[in-house]
């Protein structure tokens, strides 16, 4: 079992920046992928970006150039940092790991609200 623990939501105007962090714990098997998923209300939830064991990372077109993911190995932690925010980005943010066995795992959710 994977526990993960998102933390960094908030309310911030158009144009602000946000950092969120995601701490990973507890994994038997070999994380393969860290991602960042977002859900707004009414819609699906949606892949951002993500990174793979190997660093190679990718994100959806809508947040491309404008967020980051990162990651700090030492304490098992992934980042998305997001600027330029604008208020369609407006969601709940997870965290999600995928396994080398296929499983994937959540984390609680946090809250981004962009006021315009």
């Amino acid at each position: 079992q994977v526990q993960l623990v998102e933390s960094g939501g908030g309310v911030v105007q158009a144009g602000g920046s946000l950092r969120l962090s995601c701490a990973a714990s507890g994994s038997r098997f070999t994380i393969i992928r860290m991602d960042w998923y977002r859900q707004a209300p009414g819609k699906q939830r949606e892949l951002v970006g993500g990174i793979t064991s190997g660093g190679r990372i990718n994100y959806a077109d809508s947040v491309e150039g404008r967020f980051t993911v990162s990651r700090d190995n030492a304490k098992s932690t992934v980042y998305l940092q997001m600027n330029t925010l604008k208020p369609e980005d407006t969601a709940v943010y997870y965290c999600s790991a995928l396994n080398s066995v296929n499983r994937r795992f959540w984390g609680q959710g946090t809250q981004v609200t962009v006021s315009s």
